[in-house]
């Protein structure tokens, strides 16, 4: 079977995703479930955190996989040193994690599964991404102007504070978007 063969769902409202997937010029559906736990056993390497909450999402949608569905599930998380940054809470926390970020380099790790009523494909991408050291008015000026509060790590690499504060970047730059879109090309065509 090929991936032509399936008919492909994004489990996710993500506008970036949705671009991401967009941009493979493949025909796929969005289906979200409400209220699905992003929590993980503190236990947990912070690199494998955002694995687990995908194939956590995946088994929320398991038993409404249908026939030929496939459905793509995933989750983005920011890593510095072994704290696991995902998407502020308010504009204070926002604050706190750029200014984790600032002047280091971290880790951007996508979980992703492609699951039908088959089989499960599991797998992470990991990116480096370094920041310089970013001044207090940037960052107020970045959060006052675009509100990243859905974004893991407080900070969207295509917009404003990506321009002005990375200086580094070694791996996937979609994978710091929230979709290692190229990962899954090869993947759908390993099917």
């Amino acid at each position: 079977m090929s991936y032509k063969d399936y008919h492909i769902v994004l489990a996710s409202n993500s506008p970036r995703r949705k671009e991401l997937l967009r941009g493979l010029d493949i025909d796929f559906e969005v289906k979200v479930l409400p209220d699905i736990s992003e929590n993980y056993p503190m236990s947990l390497s912070a690199l494998d955190v955002a694995l687990y909450i995908s194939n956590e999402k995946a088994d929320a949608y398991e038993k409404l996989i249908m026939g030929n569905e496939l459905i793509i599930t995933a989750d983005t998380v920011v890593v510095v040193g072994k704290d696991v940054l995902g998407k502020p809470k308010s504009a204070t926390d926002a604050k706190r994690m750029l200014q984790e970020i600032s002047g280091r380099t971290h880790q951007v790790v996508t979980g992703v599964c492609l699951s039908t009523t088959n089989f499960r494909r599991s797998f992470k991408v990991v990116t480096n991404v370094t920041f310089k050291k970013l001044k207090e008015s940037e960052i107020d000026y970045y959060i006052n102007n675009y509100k990243p509060y859905d974004k893991a790590g407080a900070y969207g690499i295509q917009e404003w504070i990506g321009y002005v504060g990375v200086t580094s970047l070694e791996g996937s730059y979609f994978n710091v978007m929230g979709l290692p879109i190229q990962r899954i090309w090869e993947e759908l065509n390993r099917l």
